[in-house]
């Protein structure tokens, strides 16, 4: 046996090398590159196994782990799952960093490999630098942290254990029913120790990402199911566009006109305009798909996990004979709702179907209620879009800050609502342009009132909702497609969280756009506490009254635009529809990262559309109208929702 003797982090860049994925026929490699902040945890092992030969990887320098692990996902995200990066950091303080970024990729679905140091496998210097020593157990580190939000986690406590550690970490990272966050700990002693690794362990490696096939059995059973429904309705889920089954999707839809709505991970994969298309379905669903999914008799879901968002906490589907189908290529995910499973690739799934019913003649028995639900949902876009700020007015969201709108007019100097920002963006960005975004109120109204003309142009992270992971996916989503432009639409809150990988955009020539929708809070955790009764307690972007040791002061000015100028970018303030038109255009003719501060109104979101969603209310409290928001949700559970 052929060997070839070199350290454990030399062995992990050269195997990782030689990792290739193959879809459909077609070949390339699977790890782009590695994300990387250096410390003493992992720059003397894999660090001077990258710089001294990191083959065909490229290598980045991050600013934050948890941002840099985002981008990384961000990249996957829109490769839908074909390609890779790692990402690797220091032991402890380093390491927790990516938990959360772990934690966003395993919610999702998204393969990332993370790489943190670890302590010492001897444990001869115990306890190292930045250790976290538990006194029942001496095995125990940082990365146990990582062990609940890993689909696979390992430790290579001998350099020998990289080998079984890495295969394991390959058939999890290229598994689309099963991939995720892969953990892999690397003791920062191990990482340089030598051993003499066996020649066929860095031999090329091609992992078929197969089209799992639906069998005859779940075929007929879902044949059966359909063909004694009149109303059925899809949702296309994020399974549809990482197997894409765009066309698939598309044409089962067309042939047996049944109507769609979008989950947030789905959307786009059809075009917003395709007659069908029903927009976003769910608890921040909007009309068309909402009025649609209560009568609907049979919900077919393909590639969709059926979150609480979608389903509106299980209350959406109102008819009494509803009954469910799931297409997904998880068994786990095939069974909820108690629906018939069909347990197989997206793609491949509809087009055995679509033979089976095409035979059977089958046809919906929809006349113009789609029609009617999509134009119903046009005319409030359009009333929407137009709202102006005037004597009289009363935002979207009324009756909770209405007495504190001057005072925000005021600060702010500004009179732009969030849903007319929304429809001029909507008309003026490019077609073709990438649009990012995760938390706060914005997804939302995205998933209602945003209309993309090409697939795969909307990129949302909502499994997790992870404040922060905007700007950083936005870099990655570039980095996936270099031609088209990138923009990542964040609230003040989401900036604040997490923006430090605006600097490695500028210092990788990156051109992605911010476009910040200030309005001075959390203004969607706003709305959720004063909807169930609360006041407005902690989420306005307010000064202490020294009077009265609450934060109930003037309002906080901050200027976004000078933070990103101070990375290098360009900046641009907003008050404006004709400023906002005005850096809109000079922004795309900047060769930098761009961010354009807007500021907008609180209560001016979306709001409402036949939606629910089931929250932990008190149920005993001062205020009675917590008391009675408390008993509403009783009353829905009672009557509307499914209770598994």
């Amino acid at each position: 046996m052929n060997t070839l003797r070199m350290t454990t982090a030399q062995a992990l860049v050269k195997f990782l090398n030689q990792q290739y994925v193959e879809v459909d026929g077609c070949e390339h490699k699977f790890v782009h590159g590695v994300m990387t902040i250096f410390g003493h945890g992992n720059v003397l092992g894999l660090g001077q196994a990258l710089e001294q030969d990191a083959g065909d990887l490229i290598v980045h320098q991050g600013c934050n782990e948890q941002g840099m692990a985002h981008i990384a996902m961000g990249f996957a995200k829109q490769q839908k799952r074909k390609k890779i990066y790692a990402v690797t950091s220091s032991v402890g303080p380093g390491a927790a960093n990516m938990v959360t970024a772990a934690a966003t990729a395993t919610a999702n679905r998204i393969p990332v490999l993370f790489l943190p140091g670890d302590v010492f496998a001897t444990r001869q210097p115990d306890p190292v630098l930045q250790q976290v020593e538990q006194y029942h157990d001496c095995s125990i580190s940082t990365n146990d942290c990582f062990r609940p939000v890993s689909r696979y986690w390992d430790r290579v406590s001998r350099p020998e254990q990289l080998m079984t550690a890495m295969i394991n970490a390959m058939r999890v990272l290229t598994d689309p029913a099963d991939t995720g966050a892969v953990t892999i700990s690397l003791p920062q002693d191990v990482q340089g120790e030598a051993h003499d690794f066996p020649e066929y362990f860095f031999k090329k490696r091609v992992h078929r990402i197969e089209r799992r096939p639906a069998t005859e059995a779940m075929l007929n059973d879902a044949l059966s199911l359909i063909m004694r429904k009149k109303k059925p309705m899809l949702v296309c889920g994020g399974g549809v566009r990482y197997a894409e089954a765009h066309d698939a999707f598309r044409q089962f839809a067309e042939i047996f006109n049944i109507p769609f709505g979008e989950t947030q991970a789905g959307k786009s994969s059809i075009v917003a305009n395709h007659p069908l298309n029903c927009g976003g379905v769910g608890t921040t669903g909007c009309l068309s798909a909402n009025l649609i999914a209560k009568e609907a008799d049979l919900v077919i879901g393909v590639g969709t996990r059926f979150t609480d968002f979608t389903t509106a906490s299980k209350s959406l589907f109102q008819n009494p004979e509803v009954e469910f189908l799931t297409i997904n290529v998880a068994e786990f995910d095939a069974g909820k709702l108690d629906a018939v499973p069909v347990v197989a690739d997206a793609q491949a799934a509809l087009l055995a179907l679509k033979v089976k019913l095409s035979q059977a003649g089958y046809i919906s028995s929809y006349g113009d209620e789609i029609s009617h639900a999509r134009n119903l949902w046009k005319n409030e876009l359009d009333r929407l879009f137009s709202i102006q700020v005037e004597t009289g007015f009363v935002p979207e969201v009324p009756g909770h800050l209405d007495d504190k709108l001057p005072e925000y007019c005021d600060t702010l100097k500004t009179q732009l609502t969030q849903t007319g920002v929304l429809g001029l963006l909507d008309s003026q960005l490019e077609d073709n342009a990438i649009i990012v975004g995760a938390a706060g109120s914005l997804p939302g109204d995205l998933q209602r009132i945003w209309q993309p003309k090409q697939p795969d142009t909307y990129h949302m992270e909502y499994g997790y909702s992870c404040m922060g992971y905007e700007v950083a996916a936005a870099v990655g989503a570039k980095i996936a497609s270099p031609n088209q432009p990138v923009y990542a639409m964040l609230g003040d809150g989401s900036y604040m969280m997490l923006h430090s990988e605006l600097q490695t955009a500028i210092q990788e020539g990156i051109k992605v756009t911010l476009l910040l929708f200030d309005n001075a809070g959390f203004g969607c955790i706003n709305n959720l506490q004063m909807g169930q009764g609360m006041g407005s307690y902690g989420t306005e972007n307010r000064q202490r009254d020294p009077n009265t040791g609450r934060m109930t002061g003037p309002l906080v000015k901050v200027d976004f635009a000078k933070n990103a100028e101070s990375y290098g970018c360009k900046g641009y303030t907003v008050h404006t529809r004709d400023q906002l038109l005005a850096a809109l255009e000079d922004a795309k003719k900047q060769p930098v990262a761009t961010l354009i501060d807007i500021k907008v109104l609180p209560k001016t979101m979306t709001h409402g559309y036949e939606s629910w969603w089931r929250t932990g209310t008190a149920q005993v409290a001062d205020n009675p109208e917590i008391v009675a928001a408390a008993d509403e949700i009783k009353q829905v559970l009672s009557t509307k929702a499914r209770h598994y």
